[in-house]
């Protein structure tokens, strides 16, 4: 019996299944978020040290925790594409770079906007804002790396490569605050001992976490179908190519 992962490895299989579920992730998506945006400015109280600027975490957190989530995935695509050659890995792994890297941007831009009015500064070299910095260039060098090589096979195993030895930056990025010299504070979600948010603040956090969670999943999946139908059509195209070259080379002969 097939595993679903096999059963998805076969592209128009998932192309089906992908069709018929992403308009009910996109549609619960935005459902998640306009909940969440409302826990978030009208029901969760301001901070009582930073105000209202405390807000700004109800998008910095879940851009944060997306930048690391998703490229874990990269990675494991990138692993999957090497090790177990799985058709689709490498499309997962190609689309999911430049969705990831957005969110590390956003997780950048507001968390310089939230550092402003707490730290005095829009930015600091410190070991968390640096580490994730670097991972943003990890992924813009990713998209440079394939960009830049014609061969498609070439760069696919080209990146997968450097996707895998990055991961070496997400320990870094997560533990940089218990280790590093850091203005950032410590994680108050994620940790040993359950959260120390209030509860007030933490419902609309999860809810929000959830919408941006199901947001990628959903522009995942309609990048990965584009990216299907691209190839087909490169198939198509160089299939076209050859049989021109070879009714050229009959004729001549």
């Amino acid at each position: 019996m097939q595993t679903l992962t096999q059963r998805l490895a076969n592209p128009t299989r998932f192309m089906e299944l992908s069709g018929s579920v992403l308009p009910w992730i996109a549609g619960a998506a935005a459902v998640v978020i306009a909940y969440g945006l409302y826990l978030a400015f009208y029901v969760a109280p301001p901070d009582y040290q930073q105000g209202e600027t405390a807000r700004i975490m109800y998008i910095h957190v879940p851009c944060a925790w997306l930048a690391m989530a998703v490229y874990a995935m990269v990675a494991m695509s990138a692993f999957g594409f090497l090790v177990f050659r799985h058709p689709l890995a490498d499309v997962s792994a190609k689309t999911a770079v430049p969705l990831g890297a957005a969110f590390t941007f956003l997780a950048l831009v507001t968390g310089s906007l939230w550092g402003r009015p707490t730290w005095g500064t829009y930015w600091v070299w410190d070991a968390r804002l640096t580490s994730v910095l670097i991972l943003f260039f990890l992924y813009l060098g990713l998209m440079a790396l394939r960009s830049s090589i014609e061969d498609e096979s070439l760069a696919s195993k080209l990146t997968a490569i450097l996707a895998l030895v990055g991961i070496v930056m997400l320990p870094i990025i997560k533990f940089s605050v218990d280790f590093g010299n850091t203005l950032h504070q410590p994680a108050s979600v994620l940790r040993v001992g359950g959260p120390t948010i209030d509860t007030a603040m933490l419902t609309p956090l999860l809810v929000m976490a959830l919408g941006f969670t199901l947001m990628f999943v959903a522009m995942h999946f309609k990048a990965m179908r584009n990216e299907i139908l691209r190839r087909r059509v490169r198939a198509l195209q160089l299939a076209q190519v050859e049989k021109a070259q070879a009714s050229q080379l009959a004729a001549a002969e």
